[in-house]
């Protein structure tokens, strides 16, 4: 066996009979060996100790329940050991070149290198370590984090392939931009707005105000992510496009605070809400605790995927001042909810992302998890091609038991959003109802996710309940969960049955000509449309 097959090799400890008898499967000598294939230094090893992040029973009772995801007792040495993240094109062909001297050849890397200069690429050495490189073609983290071939369609990708010259495959990536849809569902239409003390009219451009209790915050400093995910529905921000949303001024997100006080949540999102440094967290949430007039605030929510692209990141002394702020937050009655987007048990079961979560735990931070479900990630095919209803859904369900293992609520799941390559993504509406009808009976009530799977369109957040029967023919019963109006929430409708559609907004209303909310909804965007047409001239 060459040096590079017996580096994929996976080693995983044979469990001695004296242990077989009962769930400890990992003791303290494992606990060393863990640490030190993981390359923790003094600091970091230190503060899991003092803090009891991985205490064996954990480990152990994980490994035993789900040793097919669980990667505590593999002894393969890690392939990326340098640097902690990878960027760009030049990063890609740095991570393609530490794959080939392991053996490890990737196809089509042209075609991957299309992918790269429309949506951009960066790993971190985690995500990196944590794809399984024995058979990495099926691996949903390389699947999260690589570009993969028929992404985008054949004719951009012949004319990429085909170009001369460097400068003329980046013009055909550039003009491919134009029609990757980075604002589905009308983002720009979110775009909320107040007069001020001057009775001038001023609009937050890095906020989002679409339902009532909940505003998003783009923040200048969370345009940035971990990695990227290959599915990004946020690639304009990412990508740095001219119509990104980006705020500036955290004076005016307070100033509109004070004017709606219908809003109990701020977002903080991006790129990732992670990348925010405390010193600017502390300027958005203490006036919350100090201002009378802000007391409707009750939850700060950070959208972010550290938990599963650098867990490390919280294991250091370096966070301790953003561990401080959530102790103010948490003494002070503020719900800090740190939404993750765990898709696959493997995200979860290293020991860094245990002990992140863990550490925010012993801080007051609620962790919750959304996640979309996708295509070649967290749902599968057969080998016709079709959707395995079984493997995905029990993808998800052992995702949720591990979830509840961990103390981690399991928020939402949700389709893919229609941007980017949504096509590789996405599935018939009709298979993921099935998927989640095996979810959802499978597990105990505080295991569920706490939501129907919904999709994000113009007019809200829309659920499929699941199927009905009327008059002898099937359809699909749906009902908001969020909306621009939010009355539209309290009415179940109807769409016709459709096998095929991937799409929510283009199925077919059931028993009218449109939907209740439609004439309505074209006289909300309507005036959204003016009122930012107004504000650009």
């Amino acid at each position: 066996m060459s040096t590079a097959e017996s580096n994929q090799s996976i080693a995983v400890k044979t469990i001695p009979a004296e242990k077989q008898k009962n769930y400890l499967v990992v003791d303290d000598g494992d606990l060393e060996r863990i640490l030190d294939r993981y390359g923790y230094g003094q600091e970091m090893r230190d503060i899991i100790r003092s803090e009891n992040l991985l205490p064996t029973g954990v480990l152990s009772r994980l490994q035993a329940a789900y040793p097919q995801h669980a990667g505590f007792l593999e002894t393969r040495p890690f392939l990326f050991n340098d640097k902690e993240h990878y960027t760009g094109l030049s990063g890609f062909r740095e991570v393609c070149a530490v794959l080939r001297d392991n053996g490890i050849e990737l196809t089509d890397i042209a075609e991957r290198e299309l992918f790269v200069e429309v949506y951009r690429f960066l790993a971190t050495r985690h995500s990196l370590n944590s794809i399984n490189w024995d058979n990495y073609q099926q691996d949903s983290v390389f699947q999260l984090i690589f570009p993969q071939p028929g992404m985008i369609n054949e004719e951009t990708t012949n004319a990429y392939l085909s170009a001369d010259t460097a400068a003329a495959r980046t013009q055909v990536a550039v003009d491919y931009m134009e029609k990757t849809n980075p604002h589905d569902g009308n983002q720009q239409l979110n775009k909320p707005w107040f007069v001020n003390d001057e009775g001038e009219v001023e609009f937050l451009d890095g906020s989002q105000h679409k339902y009532p209790q909940c505003q998003l915050i783009f923040d200048k400093t969370t345009q940035n992510c971990f990695s990227f995910c290959t599915y990004c529905f946020r690639h304009a921000q990412v990508r740095g496009d001219e119509d990104m949303f980006i705020q500036k001024d955290i004076q005016q997100i307070h100033d509109y605070l004070r004017r709606h006080t219908e809003v109990t949540d701020l977002l903080i999102t991006g790129g990732d809400g992670g990348y925010m440094p405390a010193s600017r967290l502390r300027q958005y949430v203490m006036p919350l605790i100090t201002d009378p007039d802000l007391l409707h605030v009750k939850n700060v929510r950070l959208a972010t995927r550290a938990l599963t692209f650098l867990p490390e990141m919280i294991l250091s002394d370096k966070y301790d001042d953003m561990l401080a702020l959530f102790d103010i937050l948490r003494d002070n009655g503020i719900q800090l909810a740190w939404m993750a987007h765990f898709s696959t048990p493997r995200e979860l079961l290293n020991p860094s992302t245990i002990a992140a979560i863990r550490r925010l735990q012993n801080h007051g931070v609620v962790i919750r998890s959304q996640s979309p479900i996708m295509n070649h990630i967290s749902l599968f095919e057969d080998d016709s091609g079709r959707v395995d209803i079984e493997k995905s859904a029990r993808n998800w369900i052992d995702l949720a038991e591990i979830l509840g293992m961990l103390s981690i609520g399991f928020h939402s799941m949700y389709c893919a959003r229609p941007t980017g390559e949504h096509h590789y993504y996405t599935a018939p509406l009709a298979a993921v109802e099935q998927i989640f009808n095996r979810i959802y009976r499978s597990l105990s009530s505080i295991n569920r996710p706490s939501r129907h799977i919904s999709m994000t369109i113009s007019a809200g957040k829309l659920a499929i309940l699941g199927t009905s029967i009327i008059n002898g023919e099937k359809c699909f019963a749906l009902r908001f969960t969020e909306a621009r109006n939010m009355q539209w929430m309290d009415r179940v409708f109807h769409a016709k049955y459709d096998e095929q559609e991937n799409k929510v907004d283009f199925l077919t209303p059931f028993d009218t000509e449109k939907y209740f909310f439609e004439d309505e909804l074209a006289q909300i965007e309507q005036d959204l449309a003016a009122a930012l047409q107004r504000q650009l001239a």
